[in-house]
C-alpha cells in the first residue's frame, strides 16, 4: 500500500471504539455456535473441505493473535505451534486438545488484540510478512478491518454449520433476528422457494435436479 496520511482526529477515538465493537459483537456470535453441542458436533466435518464449528473458533484466535499483536510488534506470547505445522491445521481440533482450551485460547488472544487496538491510534504502522511485498506495509485502521470482516465471514459459516446441525439460528439464542415460525412453517416456506428455483431453471432451459 502506498504511504498513508494520519487520520483526523477529530471522532478518531469513537470510530476506533465502534470498530473494537462491532469485532467484539461478531466474536460473542461465533463463539455462541458452540453453545449446547456435544464434542462430535462441534468437531466434525461439516462441509466436503472439513469446516468445522470449533476449528473456526481455533481459527479466528489465531488470526487475530498474529493480526493484531505480531504485525505491530506486540506477540501475544500465546503458545501456536499448528501455525508452523501442516497446511490447515488451525482449522481444525485433535481429541488432544479440549474445547475448554480453544476457548481459552479465543479470549486470550481476544484480550492481547483489543490491547493492542487500544494502545495504538489508528494510523499506527505495522508489516503484515505474509502478504505480497507490496502490500506488507499497512496501518492498525486497515487490519482491524480486516480481522473484524475475517470473524464476521466466520460467524456467517458458523450460522449456517449450527442450523445443518441441529436447526438452531439467528446469532445467538434469544435474538429475534430469525422470522418466528414454526418447523411446519419453516417446511411449507423452504419448499416454497424450491418450487420457485425450480420454475426459474425451467424458463432458462436447465433440468434441475
Amino acid at each position: 500500500m502506498t504511504d498513508s496520511p494520519p487520520l483526523a482526529d477529530a471522532g478518531t477515538d469513537a470510530f476506533k471504539q465502534t470498530l473494537l465493537e462491532r469485532l467484539r459483537g461478531q466474536r460473542a456470535d461465533l463463539l455462541s455456535k458452540l453453545d449446547g453441542l456435544g464434542e462430535h458436533d462441534v468437531r466434525r466435518p461439516l462441509t466436503p473441505t472439513g469446516t468445522n464449528l470449533l476449528g473456526l473458533v481455533k481459527h479466528v484466535a489465531s488470526v487475530q493473535a498474529e493480526y493484531l499483536g505480531d504485525v505491530f510488534g506486540r506477540p501475544s506470547g500465546i503458545a501456536m505451534p499448528w501455525m508452523d505445522a501442516e497446511p490447515d491445521a488451525d482449522l481444525w481440533v485433535p481429541a488432544e486438545q479440549s474445547r475448554a482450551e480453544i476457548v481459552a485460547l479465543h479470549h486470550a488472544s481476544a484480550a492481547h488484540a483489543d490491547a493492542t487496538v487500544e494502545a495504538l491510534p489508528l494510523d499506527a504502522v505495522g508489516e503484515v510478512p505474509w502478504w505480497r511485498p507490496e502490500n506488507r506495509r499497512v496501518i492498525l485502521h486497515q487490519v482491524l478491518v480486516h480481522v473484524s470482516l475475517e470473524t464476521a465471514r466466520h460467524a456467517g459459516h458458523a450460522d449456517v454449520l449450527r442450523e445443518g446441525v441441529d436447526g438452531a439460528a439467528g446469532q445467538r439464542p434469544g435474538d429475534a433476528n430469525v422470522t418466528g415460525r414454526d418447523a411446519a412453517q419453516w417446511t411449507a416456506h423452504r419448499e416454497r422457494i424450491e418450487a420457485a428455483a425450480r420454475d426459474a431453471a425451467r424458463q432458462a432451459g436447465e433440468v434441475p435436479g
